[in-house]
């Protein structure tokens, strides 16, 4: 598996149909997948198949914007076969715009029917939750929020890390609140977040960082960075927020075949290896410590076991319809 820098991939694309013989034995992967945990399962996928994988990312904080802005501009010139998503929003914009292939997912039917498109066109799996974390050396469980809500008190003021909200799941999670909780009720939380003195951050790894490192005392991030800290011996700890009401919101994987990708039946392998019950296990028991959404799959902990778990419970088609206008009043309040 070879990564791929943005700037280069349609010169690759290009260069290798030139090359016939080669052109054939690789296809071309968009991933927003943090690389420490895509790597091993694409190595697994070309061990078994054959088929080299040439992996295009983007920058940690803006990847899946980044990605997904090219697919749309290339939609005239596809050049990658499978997009490997880290969160939801993204895919159904391209599902919108007509750029998925659909596809019959052999092994979808396990998924829970709000983690897959009816029509084909993609499937989530291995999802992350929103959770909140706080520095075991400054608050103590008994003072650790556990609700979103909970970070817009005085006692959190100055104390709070967000990721940027124009990106990646902290993007998600604000559009996924707008529509559970209606505009003006989401537009009051952001506002008094903000009010509190809340810190943007570059990404999620960063806003748990600022917390792990004792520069702030809480942050609103994902549960495979909590995991990672915690792991790496970190004074944080982690709370599955609204357990007693709104929920948690999980955010899944999602993968797709791009419409018009060169490499056709190679790109059906990689999309149903993706989609597959064994990725997802991979994937739990690993580094990443995402949630499998399939019943019966291990957890990767009590803590992160989705069948224990209360979850937000969000219109994802709704959500995506109303991104735009939530991204606009995020960079008004707090870029601006």
């Amino acid at each position: 598996m070879r990564g791929v820098s943005s700037c280069s991939a349609l010169a690759l694309a290009l260069a290798l149909c030139a090359c016939g013989g080669e052109a054939r034995e690789t296809l071309t992967l968009y991933c927003a997948h943090d690389r420490l945990f895509s790597e091993p399962i694409l190595e697994r996928f070309e061990a078994r198949t054959g088929i080299a994988v040439e992996v295009v990312g983007d920058t940690e904080a803006a990847k899946t914007v980044g990605l997904v802005r090219r697919l749309i501009q290339l939609a005239q010139r596809p050049e990658a076969d499978v997009f490997w998503n880290n969160e939801i929003l993204g895919t159904l914009r391209l599902a919108q715009l007509g750029l998925l292939a659909p596809h019959a997912f052999p092994t979808a039917a396990t998924i829970p029917p709000e983690f897959r498109d009816p029509d084909g066109r993609w499937v989530g799996f291995g999802a992350r939750a929103r959770v909140l974390v706080y520095n075991t050396e400054l608050v103590t469980a008994a003072e650790a929020p556990r609700s979103v809500f909970e970070l817009v008190e005085p006692r959190f003021a100055g104390e709070i890390a967000l990721a940027n909200p124009l990106f990646g799941t902290s993007a998600t999670h604000a559009a996924a609140l707008f529509q559970v909780l209606g505009a003006q009720r989401a537009r009051e939380f952001y506002l008094a977040l903000r009010a509190n003195g809340c810190r943007i951050a570059a990404g999620n790894a960063m806003a748990c960082a600022l917390v792990a490192e004792g520069e702030l005392a809480v942050a609103l991030t994902d549960s495979d960075d909590a995991e990672l800290a915690r792991r790496a011996g970190k004074p944080i700890a982690m709370v599955l927020p609204d357990q007693a009401g709104l929920g948690a919101l999980l955010i899944p994987n999602t993968v797709m075949r791009l419409r018009g990708g060169p490499h056709g039946e190679r790109a059906t392998q990689l999309v149903d290896w993706l989609a597959s019950a064994e990725v997802e296990a991979l994937l739990a028991a690993g580094e990443a410590a995402q949630m499998p959404l399939r019943p019966g799959l291990a957890p990767p902990s009590a803590e992160l076991d989705p069948a224990r778990l209360v979850r937000m419970r969000v219109d994802w088609a709704a959500a995506a319809r109303g991104a735009d206008e939530v991204a606009r009043f995020l960079a008004e309040t707090f870029l601006e």
